[in-house]
């Protein structure tokens, strides 16, 4: 035991500069070999989507949407799968002007084994094959941890976050192996990046990332896995899923549906969708974001104490729309108990409901 301790005090010293000076060393031949990749699948490798099937979901707007259009503009089958499927007639439409020879529209819960297992028998009755697996279904927060005095929503982040793309991949993943398919996956900075008020969120986002990070060793190569991260992004402003009881403005946003200030939605969809056709691994929007995973790794702390400092301008605390920067909840303290009555209670509470649509 006192061996051992000894020898990991000895590697804690050696190892991370001696990991340094090698990838110094190293790094003009892991770029070049890099950019011999990306030559090859930018210009030598491409998919042909021409009558391919291509399973969408989270369909009904933002990120999904757009990713149904450019796989239309590529020709290819679709199957769009969301709980609305309302809205999803409108862009079955748009998808098959574009170049959709066929659109399959399924309403179904992509956090329900059941529902993913409909939907993709149904695929198989009309296709009779899955080439690649689109998940983009995904909820975002913006609360402070110790705000959330209804803990009942957490597992429903967990579902929609992870749940949501790990049943959909479960369940098709003997058809994507018959056609040597391609599964994508929408990520977030947030699974390796400490951001404020989405504790819940980059939880799910990580355990999601480590998932597929899994199981593209375990495939072995026979279904390809394309992870695309994103940073802010902008996405269609619809009705959300999660609504303040009492009157109040909606609190909680399915994230492809938040009207955030960022980058366009189609140019990330555009990205996400010719990278899956190349076949690469990962695709990330904007790429600058990963300067700060050094920081992440090798200074820490200059991360913590960059948000402390943001954080400690505020001089309120806001709990808001992602992304809108629109408060809804505001105070300098945690919420506080109030006695009414000989009843103890929480004010103010945030009271979730979820809407039929």
């Amino acid at each position: 035991m006192v061996m051992m301790d000894t020898i990991n005090s000895v590697l804690n010293w050696v190892v991370p500069p001696a990991s340094l000076v090698m990838l110094a060393f190293s790094w003009p031949a892991l770029t070049f070999i890099n950019t011999c990749e990306w030559l090859y699948y930018s210009y030598l490798y491409h998919e042909d989507m021409y009558n391919k099937v291509v399973i969408v979901t989270g369909a009904s707007s933002g990120i999904g949407e757009q990713i149904a259009y450019e796989y239309a503009k590529k020709r290819a089958n679709l199957v769009l799968v969301a709980r609305r499927d309302h809205r999803l007639h409108g862009i079955s439409e748009n998808a098959k002007r574009l170049g959709a020879p066929q659109v399959l529209i399924v309403a179904a819960d992509v956090v329900k084994e059941d529902e993913c297992r409909r939907f993709v028998n149904e695929t198989i009755s009309v296709f009779g094959r899955i080439d690649h697996l689109v998940n983009t279904a995904s909820l975002g927060h913006t609360f402070y941890f110790e705000e959330a005095n209804d803990a009942s929503v957490f597992p429903i982040l967990l579902d929609i976050n992870f749940w949501g793309n790990v049943y959909p991949t479960y369940v098709a993943l003997p058809y994507l192996r018959q056609n040597h398919g391609r599964i994508v996956v929408n990520a977030a900075v947030e699974n390796w990046l400490p951001l404020p008020r989405m504790s819940i969120y980059s939880a799910a986002k990580a355990a999601l990332v480590n998932f597929y990070e899994t199981l593209r060793l375990e495939l072995n190569g026979d279904v390809g896995i394309t992870i695309a991260t994103h940073g802010w992004i902008g996405a269609e402003m619809a009705r959300g899923k999660f609504m303040l009881e009492e009157g109040a403005e909606m609190q909680w946003k399915e994230e492809r549906e938040v009207q955030a200030a960022g980058s366009p939605v189609e140019e990330f969809a555009r990205l996400i969708v010719s990278a899956a056709v190349r076949g690469s691994a990962n695709v990330k929007y904007p790429s600058w974001y990963d300067v700060f995973l050094l920081y992440r790794v090798f200074a820490p702390d200059v991360l913590t104490w960059t948000f402390r400092f943001l954080l400690s301008n505020q001089g309120v605390r806001a709990t808001s729309f992602m992304g809108t920067g629109r408060p809804l909840l505001e105070a300098s303290s945690p919420p506080k108990r109030l006695l009414t009555g000989g009843e103890s209670r929480t004010s103010p509470r945030l009271q979730l409901r979820q809407l039929d649509e």
